[in-house]
């Protein structure tokens, strides 16, 4: 059972920074491209930013990073506005002849002072 579980979502001044955590299970994590999603209310699901499997992090004001051997990715959010508020989610997408794409259930970020 493919299971994403993401946790750090919670309530932050604007200006402040927060980090995201997605643990992974039930997969082959190395081979997986993974990314963080956010949907506002009333607005579609955006990408917010992606890592490929021979990448350590991805720098921004918000950074991306992997670890293979914790099934781990993280999401290091800096400078956070309140229009970054948002429900975050993790995904996993990994294509062969298939295509395997695996959702988390979520975390609230909410920015506001």
């Amino acid at each position: 059972q493919v299971q994403l579980v993401e946790s750090g979502g919670g309530l932050v001044q604007p200006g402040g920074s927060l980090k995201l955590s997605c643990a992974a299970s039930g997969i082959v994590f190395s081979i997986y491209t993974m990314s963080w999603y956010r949907q506002a209310p009333g607005n579609q699901r955006e990408l917010v930013a992606t890592i490929s499997t021979d990448e350590d992090s991805v720098k921004g004001r918000f950074t991306i990073s992997r670890d293979n051997a914790r099934n781990t990715i993280n999401l290091e959010m800096n400078s956070l506005k309140p229009e970054d508020t948002a429900v975050y989610y993790c995904n996993a997408r990994y294509r062969n002849s298939e295509l395997y794409n695996y959702w988390g259930q979520g975390t609230q970020v909410t920015v506001s002072s």
